[in-house]
């Protein structure tokens, strides 16, 4: 029988590559240049599934021009606001996604960007690299440690929560609001104590991170008014979706001081960044690296085929989305 015929759009790690070349005929794009939009409907004319990543953007207009021979749609990431999943839906198209191999890296990252913010950790390395230190000094890059520090958690899913086990360790304080409230035996775990509104968290939350998907409910709330319900000086850390933050009113915060600093990871428009943040020296910037972990990558290639491989079993996708 000859295999299922597959477009992996994004060179995915070895291990992964390996997996889907030993079960399926792999037609696989390069990384440079990286795939176009017509490139990768011209291709579907052609295989029985697609593999691909938050970087090909699926709304409706492109999800009606995918060829009818395209049933199966699983995509390289826990996020999925890159494909209109309604339009797959009337579509006929099942889609998957690959959510449990970031958890650990992300929530990684996230402690990483609340530290190196508290520390002032890109101020240093600046010194260092532009040959400017004079040396020890009383005063100098004065920042915070995070020890019995209320950290805020906006969104307490597997994520949020890794992030909570990993503060605890750090003898911070954990808050949290989510959309779902976590059951006692998870709030007692972490010693977390819920609020039952994002106004009540934002009150206290002298370290603040984002974790909630992108929604239309959540895109943009960060902004001018939430700010303000901070603690005067907190720090906001982001490694869910860059487009929750307004960067306007995140960099006048940050330029006058009402944040004393802000660690992100994600940005709206990436790689393209608001201009604003690479002058302002209180901020710890990061090329997306959430997932960034071999361990991770290679989990969320193997997650990614396992919905590709249920759906030519005729089985429900894992992962299932649409």
């Amino acid at each position: 029988m000859s295999k299922k015929k597959i477009l992996i759009t994004w060179p995915l790690p070895e291990a992964a590559m390996a997996r889907a070349r030993e079960t399926y005929d792999v037609i696989a794009h390069g990384d440079n240049p990286k795939i176009t939009v017509d490139e990768m409907l011209e291709t579907a004319k052609s295989v029985d599934a697609i593999l691909l990543t938050l970087n090909e953007k699926c709304p409706a207009a492109v999800i009606e021009k995918i060829p009818e021979n395209i049933k199966c749609i699983s995509t390289f990431s826990i996020g999925f606001d890159h494909i209109d999943l309604e339009a797959c839906k009337k579509r006929g198209i099942k889609v998957g996604n690959a959510p449990h191999g970031v958890t650990v890296a992300t929530a990684e990252i996230a402690m990483l960007l609340l530290l190196g913010s508290a520390r002032r950790a890109s101020e240093g390395e600046k010194m260092i690299r532009t040959r400017s230190w004079p040396g020890w000094q009383p005063l100098q890059l004065v920042g915070q440690r995070l020890d019995n520090k209320k950290l805020g958690i906006y969104g307490f899913g597997k994520i949020g929560q890794a992030l909570a086990q990993r503060a605890r360790g750090f003898d911070m304080e954990i808050h949290y609001y989510d959309i779902y409230r976590a059951k006692p035996e998870v709030e007692a775990k972490y010693n977390a104590t819920y609020h039952d509104s994002l106004d009540s968290l934002l009150k206290i939350s002298q370290f603040f991170s984002i974790n909630a998907p992108s929604t239309p409910e959540t895109r943009g709330f960060f902004n001018k008014a939430t700010i303000e319900k901070l603690p005067q000086g907190a720090i906001v850390v982001n490694t869910a979706r860059g487009d929750l933050v307004n960067d306007e009113d995140t960099i006048a915060a940050l330029k006058s001081g009402r944040l004393a600093y802000a660690g992100l990871d994600v940005f709206a428009g990436e790689p393209k960044i608001n201009e604003g943040y690479y002058d302002l020296p209180n901020t710890f910037l990061f090329p997306h690296l959430g997932s960034a972990a071999i361990e991770a990558r290679n989990q969320m290639g193997f997650e990614a085929l396992d919905n590709i491989d249920a759906f030519f079993a005729g089985k429900d996708m894992p992962f299932k989305l649409a």
